[in-house]
């Protein structure tokens, strides 16, 4: 099991990540093929961050009443 400091570290990694890749993608043509790999791969690290986000943020209680 992760501790917060590691899972909030990941995070930052993570978002500086999809700032470097928004970058990179900003400067490519729509049409580029690069560009939609790129997309792709920013999407990726959406649902990396949420999912990490979840973790953090885990909900109390009981899904079962």
């Amino acid at each position: 099991m992760r501790t917060e400091n590691q899972i909030k570290s990941k995070l930052n990694e993570l978002a500086m990540q999809k700032k470097l890749l928004h970058a990179r993608i900003a400067q490519l043509d729509e049409s580029s093929p690069q560009r939609s790999a790129l997309v792709q791969q920013e999407a990726r690290l959406d649902d990396m961050m949420i999912m990490l986000e979840w973790v953090l943020n885990e909900p109390g209680g009981s899904y079962h009443m």
